[in-house]
């Protein structure tokens, strides 16, 4: 599959302002996602150090999102809380940032200010520019917690204009998730496939849930388009997102999911699928 995003930099916010859709996203590869909503404008886990290792480059500079509304961040690693992003989008937006509680210290200190900083824990809800944002938490290997009790990591539910996206955030399947998300009619589902291992483990890079896993997570819930992601980024931490969709054509039919290039524009409707690059 070819991973060359078809817009960077200014041309992506262009794009997003220019939509005549009331409910779209753009994949911005890995966790990363830009998320239209209406009038409201959501970014979530921009990442955009400039690491070697990186097989997607950063898609836009920070001084080229000024019409994000939200930026949500779901854990402290480096590509979903990533300096070089939350840094540059507190300077050159208005934004308001949504972090877990754990990453209050961790987001002070890249330069979010208190009152422009929602902090959410597992189960907690909080309303921004008019989207409602659930947190759901995440086990990424295992559960973690704080010593205060938090936990450092999140997936999100985001409800606005009619629409329900749920973002998993990096988690593996866990006991009651799934029930979780049965509570909500979602219209989206962008999950993680990377899967995990043993090597991986091993060199300390945490695991998310295998593509068949992800499948089954979303697969009974009625979900409108399922959005397989997290791949593709690192060599040594990707997946084959056909995988995903072959597994679900199979068992699943009546679920569409939506795999393509970074940087297209994906509508969705209420309840319904997508109008994107590629419909897998």
């Amino acid at each position: 599959m070819d991973l060359r995003p078809q817009s960077s930099h200014q041309q992506l916010f262009d794009d997003v302002a220019r939509s005549r859709h009331q409910r779209s996203f753009w994949w911005l590869g890995q966790h990363s996602f830009v998320i239209k909503l209406g009038a409201t404008v959501v970014l979530v886990d921009p990442f955009l150090a400039d690491m070697p290792e990186r097989l997607v480059p950063p898609m836009f500079a920070p001084e080229h999102a000024s019409a994000v509304d939200i930026v949500a961040c779901t854990h402290d690693h480096i590509d979903h809380i990533d300096p070089v992003a939350v840094t540059g989008l507190a300077q050159h937006s208005a934004a308001t940032f949504v972090a877990p509680r754990a990453a209050q210290q961790r987001m002070r200190s890249l330069g979010v200010s208190g009152e422009r900083l929602v902090l959410l824990d597992d189960g907690e809800a909080a309303t921004v520019s008019g989207v409602n944002m659930r947190a759901i938490k995440g086990a990424h290997e295992t559960f973690e917690r704080t010593p205060d009790g938090h936990y450092p990591f999140l997936g999100y539910v985001l409800e606005g204009n009619g629409a329900t996206v749920y973002h998993a955030g990096d988690t593996v399947w866990w006991e009651g998730l799934q029930a979780r998300l049965a509570a909500h009619r979602l219209d989206v589902a962008m999950i993680p496939i990377n899967g995990r291992d043993a090597e991986r483990l091993r060199n300390d890079v945490r695991g998310n849930m295998v593509y068949q896993e992800a499948a089954d997570l979303v697969g009974p819930l009625g979900v409108g388009l399922a959005v397989p992601c997290h791949y593709g980024m690192f060599d040594f931490n990707t997946e084959d997102p056909q995988r995903f969709a072959d597994y679900v054509r199979v068992k699943y039919p009546d679920l569409e999911c939506w795999i393509g290039p970074p940087g297209v524009e994906v509508s969705f409707g209420i309840g319904g699928g997508g109008d994107g690059d590629e419909a897998a």
